[in-house]
């Protein structure tokens, strides 16, 4: 005896009710509006709310587009001021040592040299990778993905669950 599986026995359904006629007939012309579901009315707008909407559009768009701007310039004068202290830095210890033609100055400018620029630079790489983070979290998520039309965020708080009144 074979047992019948729950798949083959919705076939076996579905066959029953679309083998009788008219109904089959029915159930056809149907199906298309019910698993749409298309809205009978749309709502009209204005022309007025129209272009109230595209002219706000516009101009986040273009504030989006200088802020971004502003951003990446802030990263890039970070760079160049990191590059220009590297060039001082060198030429103030290494390139004087050189210039000099002493063996002893040389010897004493490049720990100073390593100093400034563990100290001061490296900081200033910190601070770069700091501030590109900010930049990616406020402008890139905030302006881009985040929408803030989701739910109130409700901590969950014993004290409320144990008060009974």
């Amino acid at each position: 005896m074979k047992k019948e599986t729950g798949m083959s026995k919705r076939r076996g359904d579905l066959e029953a009710t679309t083998t009788s006629g008219s109904e089959s007939e029915d159930l056809v012309a149907e199906a298309p509006a019910k698993l749409l579901r298309l809205p009978t009315k749309r709502p009209k707008h204005q022309l007025q709310e129209i272009v109230v909407h595209q002219l706000i559009e516009t101009i986040e768009f273009v504030l989006g587009t200088v802020s971004n701007t502003a951003s990446y310039l802030r990263l890039w004068a970070l760079s160049l001021a990191h590059s220009q202290l590297a060039k001082v830095f060198f030429d103030q210890t290494i390139g004087a040592a050189l210039a000099a033609n002493s063996v002893a100055l040389l010897t004493l400018s490049l720990p100073v040299f390593l100093g400034a620029s563990l100290f001061v630079l490296m900081f200033m790489d910190v601070m770069e990778c700091f501030l590109h983070d900010l930049r990616l979290h406020w402008v890139e998520f905030q302006n881009k993905f985040y929408k803030g039309t989701g739910t109130r965020w409700d901590p969950h708080c014993h004290a409320n669950l144990l008060n009974v009144h």
